[in-house]
């Protein structure tokens, strides 16, 4: 070849490797941006998955909340169920009682006139401690009965209330002023009462004293030998005296 030929050929390879370089640079710029580009996209795509991540975390939680809520709430209803049940069951019991109330009544009222007759009949044949105030009471008793505003309840409480007073009578000791009728005249008195053991009465003047005889229905006077016990009796009893032994007349018990 001539030298000509030569460094034309010379020339012509030296343009093809510039060409080949050029061409490889822009390929590798072109890999360069290609790769950013999914680095991003990577980058975008993990933060993506991190928040679907706390999103489904968050509903978890929820969801267990939820569940343990229902579960609470499972729980209470059972129990409220239960105290239903049980309320119900009170219900039906007082209703039955509610029923029965009529055919109670019916039963408990004439028993309570009955009561307050033998009441009215043992006032009448007992030792007359505080006689007007025990009249009086039953009086109110029958009184109550005819009252449609008192319940049969309260009805009954005092008719066994009246029982009790009565009952009392023959545990105290107890002294009173009063009126007694001896030998169809009336004298203001004192009366005594050791329980229904003896009834005693002394005048105001402090005289003259008188001993209830049950069996007689009467009054009978007693001698002097009594009188000082009748009066420290009464002053006993009124708290002026401290208790002491004393001397009355009772009559022992066949």
């Amino acid at each position: 070849m001539s030298k000509r030929n030569l460094i034309a050929s010379a020339v012509v390879g030296a343009f093809a490797l510039g060409s080949s370089a050029v061409v490889s640079a822009d390929t590798l710029n072109d890999l360069h941006a290609e790769e950013s580009k999914i680095h991003v996209a990577a980058a975008n795509s993990q933060e993506k998955i991190n928040n679907l991540y706390e999103q489904s975390q968050e509903l978890f939680a929820e969801y267990r909340q939820v569940v343990d809520e229902t579960e609470n709430l499972k729980v209470y209803n059972d129990y409220v169920a239960t105290l239903v049940a049980d309320q119900q069951r009170g219900i039906d019991s007082l209703q039955r009682q509610i029923d029965g109330i009529e055919g109670v009544k019916r039963g408990v009222v004439p028993l309570m006139f009955r009561m307050i007759d033998s009441l009215e009949q043992f006032i009448n044949l007992d030792v007359p401690i505080d006689l007007e105030e025990r009249k009086a009471r039953v009086d109110r008793l029958r009184d109550v009965m005819g009252n449609s505003n008192v319940t049969t309840s309260e009805q009954f409480r005092q008719v066994i209330e009246a029982y009790q007073i009565e009952n009392t009578y023959g545990r105290f000791m107890g002294s009173y002023k009063g009126t007694l009728n001896f030998q169809g005249t009336e004298i203001t008195v004192d009366f005594f009462n050791l329980g229904r053991t003896a009834l005693v009465a002394l005048s105001l003047d402090q005289k003259n004293a008188w001993v209830w005889d049950n069996d007689a229905r009467a009054w009978q006077e007693l001698g002097d030998e009594y009188l000082s016990s009748v009066i420290t009796a009464v002053r006993m009893a009124n708290k002026l005296v401290p208790a002491d032994l004393i001397k009355l007349p009772i009559k022992a018990a066949e």
